[in-house]
């Protein structure tokens, strides 16, 4: 039986520059596990009992990173699902696209993670070292700016 997670990829919309693309104003929010090799990732966690997928990601979110549903925006048509191995063990992450409402919302980060950082595309890629996670976020970007 795969260990099953859910999270959010949240993003923010800065104020472009009149000459910048709306591409280079979106900013992802990664968190720095205070555990183990301290990589970056985006709120994510385990399924409770009788929680729903979605539910878990919410509630992830908001112990991970202090912030509520209601300072979020859903981004409909946007699904993820990761497989991979974590100490020899299936696991699966499903991830939902979320876009800040106020992009100057405080984070506050609990015990489980030491820093957070909000970083354009290709530096939010250098920090997810893992290729999955670099790919999602490549995909996540095609997705918002096919939408524009």
């Amino acid at each position: 039986m795969a260990v099953r997670a859910c999270g959010l990829i949240i993003y923010r919309r800065l104020q472009p520059a009149p000459s910048s693309k709306v591409a280079d104003s979106i900013e992802y929010l990664l968190l720095q596990t205070s555990y183990g090799t301290h990589h970056w990732t985006p709120p994510k966690g385990h399924v409770d009992p009788g929680e729903d997928d979605l539910q878990t990601a919410f509630r992830e979110t908001q112990e991970e990173a202090g912030l509520q549903a209601s300072q979020l925006t859903l981004i409909e048509g946007y699904k993820k699902e990761l497989h991979y191995p974590v100490r020899g063990k299936p696991k699966t992450v499903v991830y939902w696209l979320a876009e800040m409402k106020d992009c100057n919302t405080e984070i506050k980060l609990s015990e489980e993670h030491q820093a957070f950082q909000w970083l354009k595309l290709e530096d939010a890629c250098k920090f997810a070292e893992y290729e999955d996670m670099q790919a999602t976020l490549k995909e996540v970007h095609q997705f918002l700016c096919s939408r524009e």
